[in-house]
């Protein structure tokens, strides 16, 4: 299975690349799309969508996970990253990739163990996990990649579910 992390965000959005087959993980590729500050929001959405359609056509991942929105104290930049994922999601959507959520907290527990892991380790077991050499900067382009490791580790029981919801029927 060929897995799309994104770490959602309107002045950078990480993004990771793996192959999981038989437990065990391939790192085909990350990075970050970058937005300059200067640029007007419509011109960064546009900058946002532009690229994650030409990764999604380069890579043609099987899905795509996505870190949920969470916020507490800044609701107008929670808004900005809220649209700057709506075209995240329209891109796949238009390319017919499945896309997977997941809380912070989710991510955690499938990468560290522990849903209240601090970002060093989840940072450190994303790179542990993946056999590479440093921890993948900026940190979003870590966070991407551990979105992805996250779905590999809960798609299972998310597979498992759909066919029991499916057996219902």
């Amino acid at each position: 299975m060929k897995i799309l992390g994104i770490d959602p965000g309107y002045a950078i959005v990480g993004y990771g690349v793996v192959e999981y087959r038989a437990n065990r993980f391939t790192t085909l590729d990350y990075g970050a799309i970058l937005t300059p500050a200067h640029t007007p929001f419509g011109g960064r959405l546009c900058t946002i969508y532009e690229e994650m359609c030409r990764i999604l056509d380069l890579h043609r991942p099987d899905c795509m996970s996505v870190e949920k929105l969470y916020f507490t104290n800044n609701k107008t930049t929670g808004i900005d990253v809220a649209q700057a994922r709506g075209v995240v999601l329209l891109a796949a959507a238009q390319r017919g990739v499945p896309v997977a959520e997941y809380t912070p907290m989710q991510v955690k527990q499938a990468v560290v163990g522990y849903g209240k892991a601090v970002k060093s380790q989840v940072m450190e077991m994303t790179r542990v996990l993946l056999n590479l050499k440093a921890v993948p900067k900026p940190d979003d382009t870590a966070d991407a990649l551990a979105v992805a490791i996250c779905h590999a580790h809960s798609s299972g029981s998310l597979l498992q579910a759909a066919i029991a919801r499916q057996g219902s029927r």
